[in-house]
């Protein structure tokens, strides 16, 4: 686990956080798994019909549609060695392969350049939310395990740098790689590649960003959306990087998550260091068979607890949450042996930047959270969906220098053309 002077030393990059003003597409908790959640709608949802589209909706691409938690998960991730996230604009913009979108340039060519050098190295490429003038702005570049950020590539420099960093393994001249330092969550909320994404996706990250600022892991914890990263069919999906018991950085990923299973997360995974097994879809690092042998490894000696204490923990829950469905929360569903409820106490474990020394009533204020959550349900009011945005959202810094670059060069055409007729 990283230790807490980790997280507050002055020469390294400190986790990025969503800013209250740029996460409007996030849902209140009453709207999780509902039409709202979806980053494609438009207009507004009130009274019944918010009501009537919330279950509709949640029915086909929430938390409880048909194919939820049908599928299993682990072995589900391809192996590969190195995850590079480049900040770029927001879920309510990014195109359905925003890889391959003609207007955006630097996603596009940092994909070709990737793909161009895919036989000299393993690395999964991913976008997650950008905005200029913030922690993150527009072209920053993050990379695991390495634990790196670099600052504000441009397209014009895509392809040195993939062979600098990517490549050789060295630094790329032109930036400054800063130390991450802390615990980096991604959940895909790619909406307009999957509509189940975009349902689920949100919902997760309210959940993630309301548990850490009630538990105070503000500067400790980040959570960003991030596009698509491959298994649509077990959204609500989740990475999460961080360094584990012996100070190594891993990425691990999850699947079939729903806001009721953000607790978990983050008191056994980022406090503890335990692998979430019934979420687990797999492991940056190991092929599909290592991963299922890892897993298999570890429920041979906790005996399988965890899966079991997520199918008792579900039936606790499930009864007193399921009767909210109408009000836009799905209900817990089962699945054999493996539930989509949990409600795990704190870990003893004081390891972790001292989650436990720091928050001694986690535990106490967590359950009393989550029950003023479950009562202002049906209080909630309906709120606006998200509109597409408008051209000025979408303006990149660099489509304004091209812009200035065509405006100068008719006006030196123009005065030319002027001096030439003088000449005549």
């Amino acid at each position: 686990m990283a230790n807490r002077e980790d997280f507050i030393n002055p020469n390294t990059s400190s986790p990025i956080t969503v800013s209250d003003a740029d996460s409007s597409y996030l849902l209140e908790s009453s709207q999780i798994g509902s039409a709202s959640g979806s980053l494609q709608n438009e207009g507004f949802l009130s009274g019944t019909d918010s009501s009537s589209a919330a279950v509709a909706v949640d029915a086909e691409f929430g938390f409880s549609r048909p194919d939820f938690r049908q599928s299993l998960l682990v072995g589900s991730v391809d192996f590969y060695e190195r995850h590079v996230f480049l900040c770029y604009k927001n879920p309510q913009v990014w195109p359905p392969r925003i890889e391959a979108a003609e207007f955006d340039r630097l996603p596009r060519l940092l994909a070709a350049a990737l793909v161009a050098r895919k036989n000299d190295m393993k690395k999964q490429l991913t976008i997650c939310e950008g905005h200029d003038g913030t922690e993150t702005s527009n072209g920053d570049v993050l990379i695991f395990p390495d634990m790196i950020r670099y600052r504000r590539l441009t397209h014009f420099d895509v392809d040195t740098f993939v062979e600098e960093v990517l490549v050789k393994n060295g630094e790329w001249l032109p930036g400054n790689p800063e130390a991450l330092t802390g615990w980096y969550i991604f959940v895909c909320c790619h909406g307009s590649r999957d509509r189940r994404c975009g349902v689920c996706g949100p919902a997760i990250v309210s959940r993630l960003q309301e548990e850490i600022v009630s538990n105070g892991l503000q500067g400790k914890v980040s959570v960003s959306p991030c596009s698509h990263i491959g298994g649509h069919k077990f959204a609500g999906n989740v990475i999460i990087f961080g360094r584990n018991a012996n100070k190594e950085v891993s990425g691990h990923w999850y699947g079939y998550v729903t806001p009721d299973d953000v607790p978990q997360l983050l008191e056994q995974h980022v406090a503890k260091g335990e692998i979430v097994d019934w979420l687990w879809r797999g492991q940056m690092g190991l092929t599909e068979d290592e991963q299922k042998a890892s897993q298999e490894h570890r429920l041979s000696v906790n005996g399988g607890t965890d899966m079991e204490r997520g199918t008792k923990n579900s039936n606790e829950v499930g009864i007193s949450t399921c009767g909210s469905q109408l009000e836009g929360r799905s209900c817990c569903q089962t699945n054999g042996n493996i539930s989509c409820c949990q409600n795990t106490q704190l870990p003893d474990d004081a390891d972790n930047f001292n989650l436990h020394q720091e928050n001694a009533e986690f535990t106490s204020e967590k359950k009393k959270s989550f029950k003023r959550q479950i009562s202002s349900v049906k209080g909630a009011r309906p709120r606006k969906v998200c509109s597409m945005p408008t051209w000025y959202e979408c303006w990149e810094r660099e489509d304004t220098y091209a812009v200035l670059a065509v405006i100068g060069a008719a006006i030196s055409v123009a005065f030319a053309y002027n001096c030439y007729r003088q000449l005549k």
